[in-house]
Order: C-alpha cells, then sequence, then structure tokens
C-alpha cells in the first residue's frame, strides 16, 4: 500500500499549476490539466487550494516571495541588484508570465491579495527611499516611480521575448550587449543629483 505524502502532493500540484497558469493563463488554465500534470486528483486541488482563482493568486504570491527572498533590493547596488534581477528572470520567466496573465485578467480592478502585495513593495520602496535620504541614489522622483521604472527595465526583455528579439536582434543572443545597456539605464536612473 502506498504511503500517502500530503506534502510532495502539494508540491506537484504547485509546480503543475505554476507550468500551466503560465501557458494559459487564469481563465485558459485547467484544474483537469493542472491535476493530470501532479497526478493528482481534483479534490485535492480544491481541497488544498480552494477554487482556481484561488490557487492562481497562491501560486503568483509565492512566486514573488520566493523573487524577494532572491533578490533583495540593494540601494547601494544598483547594478548587482539589476544583475541579480535579470538572472532571476532569465532563470524563471514563468513569474512575469504570470505577472502578465495578471494584468489581463484583473487589468486596474483590486487583486485578491492586494494589501499584501503592497505591504511587500512598501518595503522595497521605503529601501530606495532610505538610499534616497542616504545620497546614494536619486531623489528627484518619488522612490515608488523609481522602483516601478527600475523593475520594469528588469523585467520588460523577458516579459515580451519576441520585443526583444525584434528591437535587439539575434546577434545579442547571449543577452550581454542588452545587459550592459539595462544596467548603464538604471545607473542613470538612479544616480544622485550633482
Amino acid at each position: 500500500m502506498a504511503v500517502r505524502d500530503p506534502e510532495a502532493t502539494k508540491a506537484r500540484i504547485f509546480d503543475a499549476a505554476v507550468a500551466e497558469f503560465a501557458r494559459h493563463g487564469i481563465a485558459g488554465a485547467r484544474i483537469d490539466r493542472i491535476a493530470a500534470q501532479a497526478k493528482a486528483n481534483k479534490q485535492l486541488i480544491y481541497a488544498y487550494y480552494g477554487n482556481k482563482s484561488d490557487l492562481f493568486t497562491h501560486v503568483l504570491g509565492r512566486c514573488m516571495v520566493d523573487l524577494a527572498a532572491a533578490v533583495p533590493i540593494d540601494p547601494d547596488d544598483i547594478d548587482g541588484w539589476m544583475d541579480r534581477l535579470l538572472d532571476y528572470h532569465a532563470a524563471h520567466p514563468e513569474l512575469l508570465r504570470l505577472l502578465f496573465w495578471e494584468g489581463v485578467e484583473y487589468g486596474t480592478d483590486e487583486l485578491p491579495d492586494e494589501p499584501a502585495r503592497q505591504a511587500h513593495y512598501a518595503r522595497k520602496v521605503a529601501a530606495l527611499r532610505d538610499g534616497q535620504e542616504r545620497g546614494v541614489i536619486t531623489d528627484a522622483m518619488p522612490a515608488r516611480d523609481l522602483m516601478f521604472l527600475l523593475v520594469a527595465l528588469a523585467g520588460w526583455g523577458a516579459a515580451v521575448p519576441q520585443m526583444r528579439r525584434i528591437l535587439v536582434g539575434s546577434a545579442d543572443s547571449d543577452g550581454e550587449h542588452l545587459r550592459s545597456s539595462i544596467r548603464e539605464a538604471a545607473r542613470r536612473l538612479a544616480a544622485p543629483r550633482t
């Protein structure tokens, strides 16, 4: 008789849900496919995570926590932070796809976990604001705007790889030229006023 391992089952469901949502979005994802990929029954998915929207919120929330833990913001080393962010997105393109699908689904409507997400980003913005107060990065714009611009710089190429290929071309297949340009743009955006 096989021994049940609820944590292993949850992990398989989570991994299958990440892949399904990244590929098909919230509306296009199917619990049947997640269950088949995870080798679990649908009832377990509902028992562990609730409905499909709840599962998506859980998946994206955990992916965001993983990113925050792996790549903490460092206003004293914007170049290094951008490199780590670019590396993370290259290794985990599903995160930006999940954020893209969330934007398609919710638009400007409030997200189910918006207060928690705001608190998450408030801590990052506070780190940038601290860098502004210490004079290591610019105070020419609000820290929240700077955060938005830096995150956009780091993520856009991975979020829309077709535009990266069209604009940058396949000659930059290793991405070093574009990475260098992104670092330079981030450096200029964040540079303290003289």
